[in-house]
């Protein structure tokens, strides 16, 4: 697995589904550089089990997000007209129906395959011929995306465990803190909580009052 903290989120050209049901040719984060953070996250199917709770979760605290200027966008392998339908499913069905934010398809799994989390991976057998070895589709991973297009901070779950919405908004807070502050943030740090200083001084300072 792949480290992507502090290089370039790979950036791609792919349809997507946006605003629950509006399809879009050539969808790319390009466009946020410079305007928003991001958080983009990679789920491995839809119309199963633990996603639905997952993108629901991120649509509830959606408010949440977009005070503090980050777009959310999700990523699979599914097609952009299974995307569709799932959207326009409703919840009680098995659906995420009143989900605005965009659905990437990846069909090719080239996306996955850039950032990493394809769960598996393309290789020959005995008889040359190529197959997949594992399962072809993402892992739940999380890639939050500074508006200079770097990734500051990556999770990667195995497909049964869902991840925390609450713990993506605190490490936006985090991030966001340290660009507007300059201090760093320690552990289980929340929003209004106070900084550290990067020097002795300023950790010896912190520890003293903590402990």
């Amino acid at each position: 697995m792949a480290v992507l903290v502090g290089k370039k989120a790979p950036l791609f050209e792919a349809d997507a589904v946006v605003n629950g049901g509006e399809f879009v040719e050539k969808f790319s984060l390009r466009q946020y550089i410079g305007k928003k953070h991001v958080i983009f996250f990679f789920y491995p199917l839809d119309f199963t089990f633990v996603c639905p709770t997952e993108i629901l979760a991120f649509q509830d605290k959606m408010e949440e997000f977009e005070q503090r200027n980050v777009a959310i966008v999700g990523c699979s392998v599914d097609s952009k007209y299974s995307h569709w339908a799932w959207l326009n499913t409703n919840v009680d069905k098995g659906g995420i129906k009143g989900v605005k934010f965009p659905l990437v398809s990846d069909l090719s799994k080239t996306i996955s395959e850039n950032y990493d989390v394809l769960a598996g991976e393309y290789d020959y057998n005995e008889d040359g011929e190529m197959e997949f070895d594992g399962e072809a589709v993402a892992y739940r991973g999380l890639f939050l995306i500074d508006k200079q297009g770097t990734i500051r901070h990556q999770v990667v779950n195995d497909l049964p465990l869902g991840r925390s919405v609450e713990e993506a908004l605190r490490i936006v807070d985090a991030l966001q803190f340290f660009e507007d502050n300059g201090e760093v943030c320690p552990a289980d740090w929340h929003k209004g909580d106070n900084g550290i200083q990067a020097t002795s001084e300023g950790i010896a300072d912190y520890l003293g009052k903590k402990y």
